[in-house]
Order: structure tokens, then C-alpha cells, then sequence
């Protein structure tokens, strides 16, 4: 009896959080989704599949974050890049499906690592964006992940991620 009343009273104790609030727990706001810079397009649906192109990080200033793993930026530093590439994932998921409730799963990350020869963290660097999915998913955004190292990325940036997404039927 206590705990019916429990719940009736605080509801949002027993329930899931949503994505969204989950990011705005997390006190993030998805900003506004990036336009290609070429002829492509930032996600594609086929069925219930939604396959996100690589995205790179923007700064404060709205510039792309530029720098090389191993000689620019410390793991720690290509984490929170990676971490923003997933703040600009969602964006752009969002952009094409309009509700966060729709992920079934993400079901994988490629993460492209701009380093040095000599750096091999890449998975490290990577887990900023790991991380941040499971936490605004929970279960469902636990994936399968490639994290590799590159000579270079587009525009400098330290950290490129693809990712694909399963939509609930």
C-alpha cells in the first residue's frame, strides 16, 4: 500500500526518464542541427534504420574544433570532443525523427581519431561519445563501436563519428 501511494505521489521516481530529460539533467541543450558541407546529407532513413553521417565538434564560437590527438589534445581533451560529436549526433537525429522516444537502440559508432602515429587511445577518446549515449538511453544505447586512428579529418578536427539507429516499429 505504501509504495502505490509512493508512486502516486512521485511518479517521476518510479518512471523512466526520456532522453530528453535525461539531456536536461545532464544540462545539455541539443543545439540547432549542422548542414551538410557537401552533396550529402547528415542522416538517411531506410525502414526503421537511421544512418548518421560523421560528425566533427564546434566550439562556444560555432568553429569547428581543430587539433591532433597526441600532440594538440590529452585524452581527457578528445573525450569532451568526443562527447560534443555526440551532442551534434543527436541533433541531427533529432532533426530527422523530431522525438528521442522513437530509438529503439543505437546499435553502432564509428569514431575516427585524428592522432599522431604513436597515439593508441583511440577507444579512450571515443568513450566521450559511448558514454554520453548510454547515458541519455540507458540499455538501448549500449552499441557496437569501432574506434581507429587517422592521419587527418575534415577541417582538423580531432574526433569524426558516424553512427547508426534503430527506430521502434
Amino acid at each position: 500500500m505504501l509504495s502505490i501511494l509512493l508512486y502516486s505521489i512521485l511518479p517521476s521516481t518510479f518512471a523512466e526518464d526520456s532522453p530528453e530529460q535525461k539531456l536536461k539533467a545532464l544540462g545539455i541543450e541539443l543545439p540547432p542541427a549542422s548542414k551538410s558541407v557537401a552533396n550529402y546529407v547528415p542522416a538517411v532513413r531506410s525502414r526503421n534504420m537511421i544512418y548518421l553521417a560523421g560528425a566533427i565538434a564546434k566550439g562556444p564560437d560555432n568553429k569547428f574544433i581543430k587539433g591532433k590527438l597526441g600532440e594538440d589534445f590529452t585524452v581527457d581533451e578528445g573525450y569532451q570532443s568526443a562527447r560534443l560529436v555526440s551532442i551534434a549526433l543527436l541533433s541531427a537525429l533529432v532533426a530527422e525523427i523530431g522525438d528521442l522516444d522513437r530509438v529503439e537502440r543505437i546499435v553502432r559508432v564509428e569514431g575516427f581519431v585524428n592522432c599522431t602515429s604513436d597515439f593508441e587511445e583511440q577507444s579512450l577518446v571515443i568513450n566521450g561519445c559511448s558514454d554520453l549515449l548510454v547515458e541519455v538511453f540507458g540499455e538501448k544505447g549500449r552499441h557496437s563501436r569501432m574506434a581507429v586512428g587517422a592521419q587527418s579529418l575534415p577541417f582538423g578536427a580531432p574526433v569524426e563519428i558516424a553512427a547508426i539507429v534503430q527506430l521502434k516499429e
